[in-house]
């Protein structure tokens, strides 16, 4: 579940003022946090991501795990 203090900017500034923390993402990883805020499931992640930046379901895939466990080691999600 992803915190849902964390402030996402059009930008990609994303802020958790739990802590302090900032950070800075692209904007694949601003459309994931975003979506993941909204409680979308990763199924209705892919099918966005896939469709809006021309990218495959093996690519998703293994970027979407790795931003995932990025997420984690920032306690910016937890699962």
């Amino acid at each position: 579940m992803i915190k849902k203090e964390l402030a996402i900017s059009d930008t990609g500034f994303v802020f958790d003022p739990t802590t302090g923390d900032s950070y800075s993402m692209n904007s694949i990883g601003k459309d994931i946090l975003s979506m993941l805020k909204e409680a979308k499931v990763k199924e209705e992640i892919e099918v966005e991501i896939t469709e809006k930046y021309n990218v495959d379901s093996a690519t998703f895939e293994n970027d979407y795990y790795d931003f995932i466990k990025t997420l984690q080691n920032h306690s910016l999600i937890t699962e």
